[in-house]
């Protein structure tokens, strides 16, 4: 297999119809064989039924996977990753909103080098004040953060080399964050510009929460990327910067015993610095215990610290 469309579904049956004749216009012409795997997220509405006639009208093509309730887009798009049988896998939403006929520009892109290719909905047709303006500040965030550039995270709408998808599980709501995870990996990421259309069937199913959703998140991503394999780093620095401005605090109340004769006791300094001393010494003893975890994480699942792009003359696992 050539080629995998991984598409989420929740609450599309009025769109789906229009997305498979957006996706038979389109594939044929590609001259690459190709599945598309479409994961019902537990809609409530006459969806799954949409998908199973579709899937026995092309069973050689259309896939479908059902949920037994409502999981979230990212446990779908892990579901349609995990059955996908694809050497590229792109990703797409069920909503018409993307558009099928940016798929061979795509992988055009990634014809030319590229391990990932993300869409960026530069003419977006949604609601300015709810949805592209907390969007691009979120997007701003992200690349400012993880270090990956990118103007359009929320787009769905993305071509992966599956070697870059491998090594890493989705959860929670960490979709939009494969690119940096791809970037870990060490996976050339272009992006380019794709047609966005406005709504036509059905409700959106995000709002504004979903901003504070992604700054959570972030938390998570910027830590399992920078210093899943050494925390020591994260927690030992704190805990040193902690210790240092209790020692600050200490020689101040030092030099104003010594030369203003200023009681140390009934300064409420002595106390925040000897609390300052004692959270440091303590996150330092959890980075030390967050790095027995990682070696206990890896040697566990025998997982690398590493990922190779490539070897010659070489097929032998080594830890085999």
């Amino acid at each position: 297999m050539n080629l995998s469309l991984v598409t989420p579904v929740y609450n599309e049956q009025d769109n789906l119809p229009l997305l498979f004749e957006a996706i038979n216009k389109v594939m044929p012409t590609m001259n690459r064989t190709w599945e598309v795997i479409l994961v019902d997220d537990g809609s409530q509405d006459n969806s799954l039924a949409v998908l199973n006639e579709y899937a026995k009208k092309d069973p050689a093509h259309v896939r479908v996977i059902s949920f037994r309730r409502n999981f979230g887009q990212t446990a779908a798009i892990a579901a349609g990753l995990d059955y996908a049988q694809g050497e590229i896998i792109v990703l797409l939403d069920a909503d018409m909103q993307n558009d099928p006929a940016d798929i061979p520009m795509m992988l055009a892109k990634l014809d030319e080098g590229y391990d990932l290719v993300s869409g960026w909905r530069k003419s977006r047709k949604d609601n300015a004040l709810t949805r592209n303006f907390p969007s691009m500040i979120a997007n701003r965030i992200i690349s400012r953060v993880t270090g990956v550039h990118l103007h359009d995270y929320g787009c769905t709408l993305k071509a992966y080399r599956r070697d870059v998808l491998e090594g890493f599980r989705l959860y929670g709501e960490m979709h939009r964050f494969i690119p940096v995870y791809a970037h870990s990996v060490g996976a050339k990421i272009t992006e380019m510009a794709v047609n966005h259309h406005p709504r036509k069937h059905g409700k959106t199913k995000y709002g504004l929460e979903r901003t504070a959703k992604v700054v959570l998140d972030l938390f998570t991503v910027k830590f399992l990327i920078s210093y899943s394999s050494k925390p020591i780093y994260l927690f030992g620095g704190a805990g040193g910067f902690l210790m240092v401005v209790s020692a600050i605090i200490m020689l101040y109340l030092f030099v104003r015993r010594i030369f203003f004769l200023v009681a140390i006791a009934t300064s409420p300094l002595l106390q925040m610095s000897a609390m300052f001393f004692i959270l440091g010494f303590q996150s330092i003893l959890l980075g030390l215990i967050a790095e027995l975890l990682v070696r206990t994480y890896h040697e566990s699942q025998r997982k690398p610290t590493y990922t190779i792009r490539t070897m010659i003359n070489l097929e032998q696992d080594p830890r085999d």
